[in-house]
């Protein structure tokens, strides 16, 4: 690697083999030394959860129903603009509600089904069951039922049993099918498939709450559905759905979650809480907290149902008070301090909703929609004989059915958009300019300063080893080795997406080279991985408003400067893999002072890829950066880069296309382009 060029004449994209490794191997040394512990396996989840902790937004002080009323209205208006009506999901929500409707079946004593489907999104159809009373005269309840995280999806017994009784109580239930279950359950379904639609800069969430919000205009399409007298509940991921959905659409009236949500703060506390993505979805943190939610539903009516023992996630003991401390003094300012209730379930105590969550549930319909009666209609009417198999239910779907994937495959196929590179030194120079500050404001990037601390100091044969710990503000804490030896020519940082005990080969490469080499691992990476339900913390700290990659990309340009002001001659970096390298070039994009030349190694030919493979957010979750590919792919972000020399290592084919362009860019602005052999 070569030092920084200082103007753009000097301008290089170099393309390289692969070097061959040394043909005495690595140093033991080297290996001992990049093997040591410096931070421990537990501060990173230490300081993601602190970092994440700070930031949720607490329940405010509250003067009257007024001062709540415009805070709810503000906060519903704010998520559904900010969290989940971005991008192309802004053009979904305009497309009226499509239903279609299927056989009728009979059902049992005094009901029928009736199949339907309903589009969510534009070629995203939901399957669903209208429970509805044989008889039926002017306008009855309706209650909409939603599925957790089960396989059987709506055929579920406990579900059938649940809409069954309903109908039998003569309201209408409403039994809709949940994405990557039942009928929807699929590998182009699975939740960690939603953040590909955020890589485009279209909220992914959106799909889980549309359905959500056209289940209620199919029941209000309905002649005898009383407007005033919608519910809605579910188990697990059907509580987050009934909670999401309670709290942003007033029509609904009255919401029953079981077991499906807690607040933020709770979760930081709590890990088995943390929820899958669409629970935890990009910045959703920055406007409000399930707790402040739960506020949200007053002065409607709400029924919280936990499990005393539940073997999954919120149980009640501390995922119920959090909820009651924030929504109970607001339900008390409107005088509706009965319509806010709860229940906890002992029998059998487990992750459920079985005949006590259902019974309590009956009870509240009873005494909310029928003048009292809860204790007429709480036992429950025995219909296991009625529950029916998944062929008598099915529905019918398109042949040509959307699914996550295909969403994502759709959005990504014309990005990045202005995507062409300018003409001419004057242009280049603005487009260089717009997409830093571009850049900046999609990785949410963080000035951030290191304050070093030495962890251990040793030299064998003439080569010093220094362990570092490199504290980024007060935030977050980066292990780091330097190597020196002799009189170095400059100083390399070294990433590697399998963490520095795995950048042996590069860093005897460079040490034979005569450089530094400070080899560290950021978030997420090596010795600063997530210890436990890594993943999860990365959709948490977008919840509360970072970018996972933009943390990487922040932490390795205040390492830079760092570098730059402790020692003499140009700092550049050197990555290994595609997390690693997608964060460098990030980085040199954002800070063209501090860091020189780049050299990337097994990088992605475009940011498409984890969409195309359909990767799962869990195994790279830091390549899902909110709307990045709307503005940049592998071939912008080199260009960002420039002056700077880029060295590609062994591109594969198709990074060897993306980057043809880049030399005729380089030649109309009169510079030079000299690819080593």
């Amino acid at each position: 690697m070569v030092g920084r060029r200082a103007c753009w004449s000097a301008l290089i994209l170099a393309i390289v083999a692969a070097p061959s490794p040394g043909a005495d191997g690595p140093s033991p040394f080297v290996v001992e030394v990049l093997g040591r512990r410096i931070i421990g396996p537990d501060l990173g989840l230490a300081e993601v959860r602190r970092f994440a902790e700070e930031k949720v937004p607490r329940m405010p002080e509250v003067r009257d129903r007024d001062d709540w009323g415009r805070r709810a209205d503000r906060m519903r208006s704010e998520t559904l603009r900010k969290v989940v009506y971005r991008g192309e999901a802004a053009r979904w929500r305009d497309v009226p509600t499509r239903v279609e409707w299927g056989a009728t079946i009979p059902g049992g004593p005094g009901y029928r089904i009736k199949k339907l489907r309903y589009e969510a999104v534009p070629g995203f159809w939901v399957p669903a069951l209208l429970y509805e009373p044989e008889t039926l005269e002017g306008k009855v309840p309706a209650v909409v039922n939603f599925d957790g995280h089960d396989a059987q999806g709506m055929f579920a017994d406990y579900k059938q049993i649940r809409c069954i009784n309903l109908a039998r109580r003569g309201m209408i239930a409403l039994n809709v099918d949940w994405i990557g279950m039942g009928q929807l359950r699929s590998p182009e379904n699975q939740h960690a498939l939603l953040n590909h639609l955020d890589l485009c800069g279209t909220s992914g969430v959106t799909v889980f709450y549309a359905l959500q919000t056209r289940a209620v205009d199919v029941l209000l399409s309905l002649d005898h559905v009383h407007p005033g007298k919608i519910a809605a509940t579910g188990l697990s991921g059907g509580g987050w759905q009934t909670i999401f959905l309670g709290a942003l659409d007033p029509r609904v009236a009255l919401t029953a979650p079981v077991a499906g949500y807690s607040s933020f703060l709770t979760r930081a506390s709590f890990p088995s809480d943390l929820g899958d993505s669409e629970q935890t979805p990009v910045d959703l943190a920055t406007v409000t907290d399930y707790a402040l939610m739960t506020a949200m539903l007053a002065p409607r009516s709400a029924l919280l149902t936990f499990n005393a023992k539940d073997n999954c996630c919120f149980a009640a003991d501390h995922a119920l008070p959090p909820l009651l401390e924030a929504a109970g003094p607001i339900y008390k300012l409107f005088g509706k301090e009965s319509n806010l209730r709860t229940h906890i379930n002992h029998d059998p105590g487990t992750h459920n909703y079985l005949k006590d969550n259902r019974q309590a549930l009956y009870r509240m319909l009873g005494d909310q929609f029928f003048n009292g009666r809860g204790d007429d209609l709480a036992e429950e009417i025995p219909s296991d004989a009625e529950v029916k198999t998944a062929d008598q239910l099915r529905v019918d779907l398109p042949a040509d059915q959307a699914s996550l994937h295909s969403l994502a495959m759709a959005l990504s196929r014309d990005l990045p958009r202005d995507s062409a590179l300018p003409e001419g030194r004057a242009a280049a120079l603005a487009w260089q300019s717009a997409r830093r500050e571009k850049l900046d404001e999609v990785v949410r990037a963080q000035g951030l300063t290191i304050h070093a601390e030495q962890a251990g100091h040793e030299t064998r044969d003439g080569l010093a080893a220094t362990l570092w710990k490199l504290h980024a503000d007060t935030s977050w804490t980066l292990p780091a080795v330097e190597f020196a030896q002799g009189e170095p020519k400059g100083t390399t940082i070294v990433v590697v997406d399998q963490g520095r005990k795995e950048s042996v080969g590069i860093v005897g490469e460079l040490i034979g080279q005569g450089r530094r080499v400070v080899v560290v691992d950021p978030f997420d990476i090596g010795e600063s991985r997530i210890s436990e339900k890594g993943y999860l913390w990365n959709l948490f700290v977008s919840a509360v408003g970072g970018r996972p990659l933009g943390l990487q990309a922040s932490q390795l340009a205040a390492v830079a400067r760092w570098a730059a002001g402790r020692w003499p001659g140009p700092v550049s970096i050197a990555s290994i893999g595609p997390r690693s390298s997608t964060a460098a070039l990030v980085a040199a994009g954002l800070e063209p002072r501090a860091i020189g030349d780049l050299e990337i190694r097994e990088a992605p030919a475009s940011l498409k890829e984890p969409i195309e493979s359909a990767t799962p957010f869990d195994r790279a979750p830091d390549r899902f950066c909110f709307g990045l590919l709307e503005s940049f792919d592998i071939p912008q972000l080199i260009a960002l880069v420039a002056p700077r020399r880029v060295n590609v290592v062994a591109p594969n084919p198709r990074m060897k296309a993306g980057l043809a362009p880049l030399p005729a860019w380089y030649r109309t602005l009169g510079l030079d382009f000299s690819p080593t052999p």
